[in-house]
């Protein structure tokens, strides 16, 4: 475009060169000569003004050119606060998402994800998805992931909630399978142990009960009752024993929840678990378990969207399309989740914006917005050409005329 611009221009130059040369042979050649002095004219003041947007015409520092690297910094400040005034202000959000039915582009996509082009869009996405994690550096990645992870950890308060936990599964009875499991449990302990059993009774009995024999008595009996009373608490739901645990269980829930010594020594067994080598290397793990996860899904999408797990995602497109309550539910969820991040993070992103061009060179500046808008650029220079040639010959006719 460039070229084809300065092309025109320099036929123009010629034009009104050879009108010049051949003189008033004709009276059409001054209509000729007028209408390439003007398109010079035109032409030369449109490449003047195009030219001093992003550099000093011909190297000369004339005022008020070179405008776009001198207004550089101001050029990035404008643009960002137009980010924030017009895209990134909780209202305007909230105003914008009212009209975005995330849950029905959601559910229509997860109900039929081959159809409607969204299969190259899932390509697409789960090419870019899987390039960003590859090109992440994995091992900060992974580190800031569970460097967040602990830091949640951390700042939860673990007692009140299992203290929760506990009351809310001691009235709805889910403890009582645990609870079986343990009383079973000891049953084959004592079984798999008498020998241990019979050892200690030996040891405690006096030389008499020794020397008699009758300690071998006292084990079978200790064995037999302990096996009886793990044999009755299995049988029996309401037995005594059962019961006094359950008052157990329900002072701990109790304590767990009301009870600061205990509620600071269980935050306290709660950072030491997080502080050992054991849990780190299993968030480790975790970690490296995820990613490879999102990696394979992201290679494979048909196959990560097939099978059980791809049934599950299509049956809840379908809910999504089909129940109204969930969708308003999810597009509430959405937009206050969005009216939030922009809240929080707007600020953050104008400033990430503005800092960001700031940052950039003069050069740089400049080619990337000549490379934008350089093509239209480009035709104002031709059309100041032709139109400049236009008023030219309109004058030259009104000349003759008059």
């Amino acid at each position: 475009m460039k070229r084809l611009a300065t092309g025109m221009l320099l036929v123009m130059a010629l034009i009104y060169v050879a009108a010049r040369v051949i003189g008033p042979v004709h009276p059409a050649i001054g209509f000729i000569k007028a209408f390439a002095e003007a398109a010079m004219v035109g032409g030369l003041a449109d490449w003047f003004a195009v030219t001093a947007l992003f550099r000093h015409p011909l190297g000369l520092p004339i005022p008020h050119t070179a405008i776009i690297p001198r207004n550089k910094n101001r050029i990035g400040d404008t643009l960002a606060a137009f980010l924030r005034d017009n895209f990134l202000t909780p209202a305007v959000v909230a105003r914008r998402m009212r009209r975005v039915d995330v849950a029905g582009a959601v559910g229509r996509f997860l109900a039929n994800p081959t159809g409607s082009g969204s299969g190259r869009l899932r390509e697409g996405a789960s090419r870019l998805l899987a390039d960003v994690l590859e090109s992440l550096d994995d091992d900060r990645l992974g580190g800031m992931a569970k460097s967040a992870l602990a830091d949640r950890l951390r700042r939860l308060d673990a007692a009140p909630v299992l203290g929760q936990a506990l009351t809310a599964s001691m009235r709805e009875g889910r403890h009582i399978p645990l609870l079986d499991g343990i009383i079973n449990r000891a049953s084959l302990i004592i079984a798999s142990n008498e020998d241990i059993i019979r050892e200690m009774v030996h040891e405690r009995a006096g030389r008499i009960l020794r020397w008699t024999g009758l300690d071998e008595n006292v084990a079978d009996a200790v064995i037999s009752g302990l096996n009886k009373l793990a044999f009755d608490m299995a049988d029996d739901p309401d037995h005594p024993l059962r019961q006094k645990i359950n008052e157990l269980l329900e002072d701990l829930a109790h304590d767990l929840q009301n009870d600061a010594p205990i509620q600071a020594r269980v935050n306290g067994l709660k950072d030491e678990l997080i502080d050992n080598p054991a849990l780190q290397n299993w968030m480790d793990g975790l970690w490296q378990q995820g990613r490879a996860a999102l990696l394979k899904a992201a290679r494979a999408p048909d196959r990560a969207m097939a099978g059980r797990f791809g049934e599950t995602l299509r049956q809840l497109g379908t809910t999504l399309q089909n129940d109204p309550r969930l969708r308003q539910t999810v597009n509430r969820f959405a937009r206050r989740a969005t009216v939030g991040a922009a809240a929080s993070y707007g600020n953050g992103i104008v400033t990430l914006v503005s800092d960001t061009i700031r940052g950039w060179d003069v050069q740089r500046v400049t080619d990337r917005v000549e490379a934008a808008v350089g093509r239209d650029l480009q035709y104002i220079r031709i059309n100041g050409t032709l139109v400049g040639g236009l008023v030219g010959l309109a004058i030259h006719a009104i000349d003759v005329w008059l």
